[in-house]
């Protein structure tokens, strides 16, 4: 009886083993680690890491206390946990950070703080902070000046987004040597990031590049806004993704998805020739001075089958942002339930106010370009300081976008002044990406099959000369109005509501008439 009692001890310890409940830990402490916020503990950190994967896996555990740190690389069945109070924070010095020199660019640099590459069944979890130390890598009293789109083009030539004194909105401008995306996982399967503080840091906050089966949930991800760079969530060629719960404060975009064709941060450089699929974000608040969400951009590889739901984006500079520049295309994306409140910064951030931003044009001279297809936007409430812009071009129609049940307020902005009545196409080929333009309440051009049901666009206090329309359609094919309410501005009641210029086949419903009076058509 009691060899069997002592049996079945050891079966339970077995399977409570396997199901990870009771896995090693390795304290780092017991490496050597101090928690006095002076010393540098990488190499007792690696060592704890490295113990832990070479006996089959565990759990690295991160005490209460602030250690400062270098680089560190996590390894596959290793799950970093941080305790509450724990905190790992960078080192202040660049030369802590493993270096490496991009063969793409040419360029030295260096790792962040943690980063992982090729592994399996590896996770961040706890109640603990990855501390960037972002206050040792700026000059925080000097803003960044706006250099790529130049100002030529704008209304306001020199005084576009100026600050008469003091960093305003921000960015600001950077030290010559940071260290690179603060957490990043390279060609990982298997990957969770739960509950942890992600705070402080000098460029990406955390990276998910080229994996498959990533959940990540209940974080915080608290960068200064005046920040440039500090992306909340990038993720980039994944499949199979899942982001939830997560409180995201940034400077620079929120969340991103893209399908870069090329990864060159870990350890060297790839050529990966597989899109971004099967991504689902939900239940998150939102926070940037660039976009709230973005997708795509110069990216090559496609992006597809990609849903957002359940979203507050809250004072920033763009909400929504969906971009093609290059070859890459991006199609199957919904937006659901998602509120959005965007306005007016001074200084170099792209974006402009829009509430959602859609825009197909080329990024280098030479190549063909991707398309933008089959996207809706269902429940969505905005506020904003400029208008919705779908901006195609003759090389890439957009084509099948849905607005259904869309309310979007266009309010005024203090600084209609020196940033008002311009479009940012940044990212664009040619000099004239920061450019003047009348704002209409939503401005299309070159879309096919676009549908507005349910749509109500409402003027608040809007009095500049420069706002136009409701609606303004250009370069279209095929556009379908039902449930529509939208009056032209308070002020300027003999202007038309709707114009549909250089465009083929639209359509009505009955119940339109009295808020679609307006409607000019120009061929």
């Amino acid at each position: 009886m009691k060899y069997l009692r002592i049996s079945m001890i050891y079966m339970l310890y077995l399977v409570v083993r396997t199901n990870g409940v009771d896995a090693q830990k390795f304290n780092i402490v017991d490496f050597g680690a101090k928690a006095d916020n002076a010393t540098v503990n990488t190499i007792y950190i690696q060592k704890a890491i490295d113990s832990c994967a070479n006996k089959g896996g565990g759990t690295v555990y991160v005490p209460a206390g602030i250690f400062v740190t270098g680089t560190i690389e996590l390894k596959s069945n290793v799950n970093l946990e941080l305790e509450s109070g724990a905190i790992l924070r960078g080192s202040p010095d660049i030369k802590h950070y493993k270096p490496y020199t991009s063969p793409l660019f040419n360029v030295p640099t260096h790792y962040g703080l943690i980063f992982a590459y090729q592994a399996h069944n590896v996770s961040i979890t706890g109640r603990g902070a990855i501390d960037g130390n972002e206050e040792a890598f700026f000059m925080w009293d000097r803003p960044k000046k706006i250099e790529w789109g130049g100002l030529v083009y704008t209304r306001q030539k020199e005084n576009f987004r100026k600050v008469e004194s003091g960093i305003g909105d921000g960015p600001v401008e950077p030290k010559q040597d940071r260290p690179r995306q603060m957490i990043i996982f390279s060609q990982c399967k298997n990957v969770l990031v739960k509950d942890v503080q992600i705070i402080k840091s000098p460029f990406w906050s955390l990276h998910f590049a080229d994996c498959d089966g990533v959940i990540a949930t209940g974080l915080k991800i608290w960068g200064s806004l005046v920040v440039p760079n500090n992306d909340g969530i990038d993720i980039t060629s994944c499949n199979n993704v899942i982001v939830s719960d997560c409180d995201i404060r940034t400077g620079d975009d929120a969340i991103v998805i893209t399908g870069y064709a090329y990864h060159f941060e870990l350890p060297g450089y790839y050529n990966l020739r597989h899109a971004s699929e099967n991504i689902v974000v939900t239940n998150c608040n939102l926070q940037s001075r660039s976009s709230g969400i973005r997708v795509g951009f110069q990216d090559q590889n496609s992006v597809k089958n990609i849903h957002f739901s359940n979203i507050n984006i809250t004072n920033s500079n763009r909400g929504i942002g969906i971009f093609v520049r290059d070859e890459g295309s991006l199609e199957n994306i919904t937006f659901s339930q998602i509120t959005i409140f965007t306005r007016l910064h001074t200084g170099d951030w792209w974006g402009h106010g829009e509430p959602i931003h859609i825009s197909a044009v080329k990024g280098t001279e030479s190549g063909k370009l991707g398309k933008i297809k089959n996207v809706s936007f269902r429940d969505i409430t905005c506020v904003g300081e400029n208008g919705i812009l779908l901006f195609g071009s003759e090389g890439s129609t957009i084509e099948d976008i849905t607005f259904e049940n869309l309310k979007f307020t266009l309010t005024n902005s203090p600084l209609n002044a020196i940033a008002g009545g311009n479009i940012d196409l940044r990212g664009a080929f040619g000099d004239k990406q920061l450019f003047a333009s009348d704002i209409s309440a939503l401005y299309c051009q070159y879309v096919k099959n676009i549908t507005f049901n349910r749509v109500e666009i409402i003027w608040d206090n809007v009095t500049d000369s420069f706002f136009k329309y409701g609606i303004h359609l250009k370069e279209f094919r095929n556009a379908t109005f039902e449930n529509v309410k939208c009056i032209s501005l308070p002020e300027k009641q003999e202007q038309t509501t709707v114009v549909l210029q250089n465009g083929k086949g639209y359509s009505y419903s009955k119940n339109n008439k009295a808020h679609l009076k307006k409607i000019h058509v120009q061929k």
